[in-house]
């Protein structure tokens, strides 16, 4: 088999054997604690820009099902595992994941010790690196990593982004996530809504998942998605019930155009957010935004709920946070923050680093959390949220 290095731009080198595409490629690299979803992983608009690390050892030993993916596309710029099966066993696979990525022309890297990366990353940060199959001289890679741009204040959501508006109809249906209602984790399957789109609801595509797109769907919601630079007075022409902000890649101060509209849209409409759409909510209501060490990636991050004093596993991918004045802490009552849009409420926190996952308007109706709640791949413990959506909706037209 084929060698192959990654090289890192602190000068530290894995030699291991070739995976995928045959070639070079660069992004920040950064590592992913799931044990499962690799393809709704590779998938995720949000990877855009960079090289994923699972830390999981045994990659693709299910291969690749038509149905798994969140997408139209892979994003990731690179992969990196222990071991890529070569044998898949699953009746839905339709095709090995070095197959999968071979017809991306994404390329990957296996064999290393990635438990030796993560640990890496951990003590030194998420930083720029290179996978090769075609130049195996370390320090020539090295200063590749080094010259390669970081993500900090770029754009990358103009490269994930839909050309055009386009409506979406499907759920999530056969396999229907059951929902629990706020803080009381009841078991009861959720019964679909009466009168599908009953709610109208636009979508920011900042590099939307499908399941979000589904999990509106699944609680009465006739959704349209926009392009990532759609003005708000636009969106407001199409007279929606409340607006999204999806999941996307990189800075959210590299999108100002974003946050410019999401300004205009907080206190017209009703508003969630998601991943980044959560940091955009944050930059709207005057807070600031900051780069995580190596951020959060994984679908086992453990979030509290601090109005109901409940702890929720969360499936988590992003690389900056939302900053809040003072220390948060989950020891706390919930803190309110007075910004230039009301009184906000920091809802719900990390219990890894105490980073803020989640905000409330108290006088405007939005909402916002830096998780998905639609998971894909992850636990469906905040699947409620979605629910919420549509109450906040409701309560605007009562």
């Amino acid at each position: 088999m084929k060698p192959a290095i990654l090289a890192l731009a602190d000068g530290t080198v894995f030699r291991g054997r070739a995976l995928g595409h045959e070639g070079e490629t660069v992004g920040e690299v950064v590592f992913n604690t799931a044990m499962t979803g690799y393809q709704e992983i590779l998938t995720d608009p949000s990877y855009k820009g960079q090289i994923v690390t699972m830390t999981c050892p045994h990659i693709g030993n299910y291969g690749i099902a038509k149905d798994d993916v969140e997408s139209r596309r892979i994003w990731a710029e690179g992969f990196v595992v222990t071991e890529g099966s070569r044998r898949p066993s699953n009746w839905r696979s339709h095709q090995s994941l070095d197959a999968y990525l071979c017809e991306a022309r994404v390329v990957g890297i296996q064999g290393i010790d990635t438990r030796a990366l993560t640990r890496h990353l951990r003590e030194h940060g998420a930083q720029q690196g290179v996978i090769s199959h075609l130049d195996l001289e370390p320090d020539r890679l090295i200063r590749k990593a080094v010259s390669a741009p970081s993500i900090v204040g770029r754009d990358l959501v103009k490269d994930v982004t839909c050309d055009r508006p386009y409506d979406w109809t499907a759920g999530s249906d056969p396999w229907l996530p059951d929902e629990s209602e706020g803080g009381a984790r009841s078991q009861a399957p959720r019964k679909k809504p009466d009168g599908p789109g009953r709610y109208r609801v636009v979508v920011y595509d900042f590099g939307v998942k499908q399941n979000i797109l589904r999990r509106l769907v699944d609680v009465g919601c006739a959704v349209t998605v926009v392009p990532a630079a759609t003005p708000a007075e636009e969106v407001l022409r199409l007279n929606p019930d409340g607006v999204l902000l999806s999941n996307g890649p990189g800075d959210p101060e590299g999108v100002p155009y974003a946050s410019a509209a999401v300004k205009e849209l907080i206190g017209r409409r009703p508003v969630m957010g998601i991943c980044l759409g959560h940091q955009l909510v944050g930059l709207a209501l005057g807070l600031k935004t900051y780069k995580l060490k190596f951020g959060h990636h994984g679908a086992n991050h453990p979030v509290m709920d601090l109005r109901a004093r409940t702890v929720e596993i969360t499936s988590q991918n992003h690389n900056f946070a939302v900053q809040v004045p003072g220390t948060v802490t989950a020891q706390q009552p919930p803190r309110v923050v007075d910004t230039a849009m009301g009184r906000v409420q920091i809802s719900h926190l990390s219990l890894n680093d105490d980073s803020v996952e989640g905000l409330v308007g108290l006088d405007q109706p939005v909402f916002s959390v830096q998780y998905h709640p639609e998971a894909s791949p992850g636990p469906h413990d905040s699947a409620y949220l979605f629910r919420e959506f549509t109450q906040m909706m409701e309560k605007r037209h009562g």
